[in-house]
């Protein structure tokens, strides 16, 4: 049941300060390090505001696996510490049958079908009108986002002036327009640009399974719009402009949680370059990092350029243009993800593994190749524990940055320590 309480003075959001919003990436699993990235916020945040418990984000938006996040989040906005623990409480103690079915008869009846058509083809699929929707069944995920996300919640927390707003991006199989869907304060309006548009909607279930229905491997999901019906899958695909939803929504400084690329290492030279054809599994890791990682990196670098060129104008004429500045800050991971997935690859329940095995991904942790494709579907506690633990102190060694993201100054004192004592029941709203 939804919970109530009085808005004190000192509970009210502070108009005084820029609109802040939070973009939360895609990545599947990957998604667990925004996880250790708000755990660390919380604490810097207790440090240095102990007294005020609504979110420091007016607005929240997300895609694909950080579309999950980004909602939980919102439906606990007057109470950030509890929405951030009730979060980490599913990801540090994760299992891949939460969000698809692992059990033999369910990887037969999807995964390995799927694979014995292509392997017979599609001839033969045809002529058995046999139409496979997706490489693993994620019905168990619907279940999640039940106990995790309480949307009943977000009314309320609206009107309240909790959030101003939560954005959650999908694309659409049927017309190929990438819309974000937005439910938030009476003066937001909707926007259109080329291939891109909002719609003020009441977000439901349907809307998270679609934004995170990663293609080929989760089913699509059929959404109402504009009157009629069309079908959806994972908001990371042809996202030109994946900062753009947050900026429309009035966010004036905007805190960006990566899943990769953008600080991590590069990759050391290779004495002897691969000579073998590419693997499956490796032809898919490398689409899956080009859907979910390149267009943010490229977003935030024109982003930074716009800034830079626009502190170049006289104010005057600033003013005149439709373009203002947009205060950022990336977060994002310093390691390969890929290279810890490879690490934990042994975690994958047996028929996942097999399954996966049929594509080319080994067990192997010097398999890096293959890991790319396994850190987006390894939902096992060794593997996004290990992401967590990284998001945190990937942000605690940011502190002074963010703390003049948030105009969090003085002396905090001593800041709680990184591993929390958690409420008896994180899950309870």
């Amino acid at each position: 049941m939804a919970r109530t309480q009085k808005i004190d003075d000192m509970e009210k959001p502070s108009h005084s300060r820029p609109v802040t919003g939070l973009l939360l990436s895609g990545g599947g699993a990957r998604a667990a390090y925004q996880v250790g990235v708000l755990k660390a916020l919380a604490r810097l945040r207790r440090a240095h505001e102990p007294r005020r418990r609504s979110s420091p984000f007016d607005i929240i938006t997300g895609t694909s696996a950080g579309a999950i996040n980004a909602a939980a989040l919102a439906c606990g906005a007057d109470d950030f510490d509890l929405a951030v623990r009730r979060i980490a409480a599913v990801w540090e103690n994760f299992e891949t049958s939460q969000v698809y079915a692992s059990d033999l008869f369910s990887v037969l009846r999807s995964g390995a079908r799927w694979m014995g058509l292509l392997s017979l083809g599609w001839m033969i699929a045809r002529w058995r009108r046999i139409k496979p929707r997706s490489l693993l069944d994620n019905a168990p995920l619907e279940q999640l986002l039940h106990e995790l996300v309480p949307l009943e919640r977000l009314p309320g927390l609206i009107a309240q002036g909790h959030l101003q707003a939560l954005g959650v991006t999908a694309s659409s199989y049927s017309s190929g327009h990438h819309v974000t869907f937005f439910q938030g304060a009476d003066h937001l309006t909707p926007w259109v640009r080329s291939q891109r548009l909002a719609v003020r909607e009441q977000i439901g279930y349907a809307h998270l399974l679609a934004s995170s229905a990663i293609p080929f491997v989760f089913p699509a999901q059929e959404l109402a719009l504009h009157g009629g019906s069309e079908y959806f899958g994972d908001g990371s695909m042809r996202q030109t402009a994946p900062v753009a939803p947050v900026i429309h929504l009035g966010a004036e400084r905007i805190l960006v949680i990566g899943s990769g690329r953008m600080h991590e290492p590069r990759d050391k030279p290779i004495a002897q370059p691969q000579t073998s054809y590419p693997s499956l599994a490796q032809i898919a890791g490398h689409a899956m990092s080009s859907i979910f990682l390149d267009a943010m990196a490229v977003d935030i670098e024109r982003i930074r350029r716009i800034n830079q060129t626009l502190s170049l104008v006289p104010p005057e004429a600033r003013q005149a243009s439709a373009l203002r500045p947009v205060e950022l800050l990336l977060i994002s991971p310093s390691r390969r993800l890929d290279q810890i997935a490879a690490s934990h690859a042994k975690a994958l329940p047996p028929m996942v593994r097999n399954l996966l095995g049929s594509l080319g991904v080994s067990s192997s942790a010097a398999d890096v190749k293959g890991g790319a494709l396994t850190s987006y579907l390894l939902f096992e506690a060794a593997y996004t524990r290990e992401l967590v633990a990284l998001g945190q102190a990937d942000t605690l060694r940011q502190t002074a940055e963010i703390c003049r993201f948030f105009g969090w100054s003085g002396d905090p004192g001593e800041t709680a320590p990184v591993h929390e004592e958690r409420r008896r029941d994180p899950l309870r709203v």
